[in-house]
């Protein structure tokens, strides 16, 4: 008879370990967005962010505040009070002459001295141009983590830590990215990403002044001229409450003509995917996707778009979404609100005869 052995216990599988934030960046507390603004309109993706930064703050318990930079006078402290009216709780104010045009030297070292002072752990910006350009500077000279074009924010409790979700590997996956020993925690949403708060007008909170220390001979570069971007005649896709769009589906450049007569009768901006825009049978400011504009209209009418990530990141927060494609496996159909199987160049004339009669007796009869 053998003796009996000892066997040791099966191990355990290892789990996640437990991240234990570094006791330096305790101190950094708070939700901030900063607020874009030029010529006395503050940009809508700031009060876009506000919405979604008053959503990590409350989760955090931490206050949510909006950070103000430009010229002295009252349109800076009017965009404190908007702060205030679209969820934030205080309002850091920086105002000096050199801030009249935004310029990046001095627009960085302002925000960067605001968070070496005030010690946010989380800061917002608009994925702008501008906001683009101040925020890789700003990330690098605060030596933090950015992660960039987020299509999702949310809070990991388990680190309190940012999980900002983005599109990558060309916008066949979707990652969420983290900064655990860096603070703060940046990010940048497109324009029309995020839904827009209610705005509550009765709503206040405290303003926070903070002087810049430059001059204008400190600064190298100059403002020559302002060029607005929003030229007449320049598509505005982001802000457009229908939208009609075309993909490869259409076969021939000749055939996107359709899409041009159902926007025309609908009074809607003309979309496109960008192997279509890489065609060259419409221009790059109308493109919609990942690599294009991000848009969040009440009706998007795609024909001939299949549905890739990549399309799909830029418009699937529109309220509605009419498909039309002649594949009846096509993804747009998992995620649109209507879907028409057949050919695009034979349902689009259809569709705006109907149109076009719908609207020509609603005419009448009023």
């Amino acid at each position: 008879m053998s003796e009996a052995t000892e066997q040791e216990p099966p191990k355990k599988p290892a789990g996640r370990r437990k991240f234990e934030l570094d006791p330096r960046l305790a101190s950094y507390k708070g939700v901030w967005v900063f607020v874009e603004h030029e010529r006395g309109v503050a940009h809508p993706v700031s009060w876009e962010l506000m919405g979604e930064g008053r959503k990590l703050a409350d989760t955090l318990g931490v206050p949510l505040a909006g950070v103000v930079m430009g010229a002295p006078g009252i349109q800076a402290r009017r965009f404190c009070e908007d702060a205030f009216h679209y969820g934030a709780d205080l309002c850091y104010l920086m105002e000096d002459p050199v801030m009249a045009d935004y310029r990046n030297q001095p627009f960085t070292k302002g925000l960067t001295d605001l968070v070496n002072a005030y010690q946010p752990e989380i800061l917002l910006l608009g994925a702008t141009t501008l906001g683009r350009d101040l925020a890789g500077s700003v990330a690098t000279t605060l030596q933090t983590g950015l992660t960039a074009d987020c299509t999702e924010l949310n809070i990991d409790l388990e680190n309190r830590s940012l999980a900002a979700t983005r599109p990558t590997f060309g916008g066949s996956l979707l990652c969420t990215i983290v900064t655990l020993n860096y603070r703060p925690q940046m990010a940048t949403v497109r324009p029309r990403v995020m839904s827009m708060p209610k705005k509550d007008d009765t709503r206040s909170g405290s303003i926070i002044e903070h002087s810049l220390g430059m001059i204008e001979t400190d600064i190298v570069t100059k403002v020559l001229e302002y060029i607005p971007d929003n030229l007449q005649g320049k598509p505005q896709l982001p802000f457009a409450d229908i939208i009609v769009s075309g993909g490869r589906g259409m076969k021939r450049p000749e055939n996107f003509q359709l899409i041009w007569d159902l926007a025309k009768v609908l009074g809607a901006e003309v979309g496109a995917t960008r192997p279509v825009v890489q065609a060259g049978w419409v221009e790059l400011d109308r493109q919609v996707g990942q690599s294009g504009k991000t848009v969040r209209p009440k009706l998007y009418i795609a024909a001939g778009i299949s549905g890739a990530i990549q399309h799909r990141v830029g418009m699937d927060a529109s309220d509605v979404i009419i498909a039309i494609n002649s594949d009846p496996n096509a993804p747009i159909f998992d995620f649109a609100t209507y879907g028409i199987v057949g050919n695009a160049m034979t349902i689009l004339p259809a569709l705006t005869d109907a149109f076009r009669q719908q609207l020509a007796t609603a005419k009448v009869a009023v």
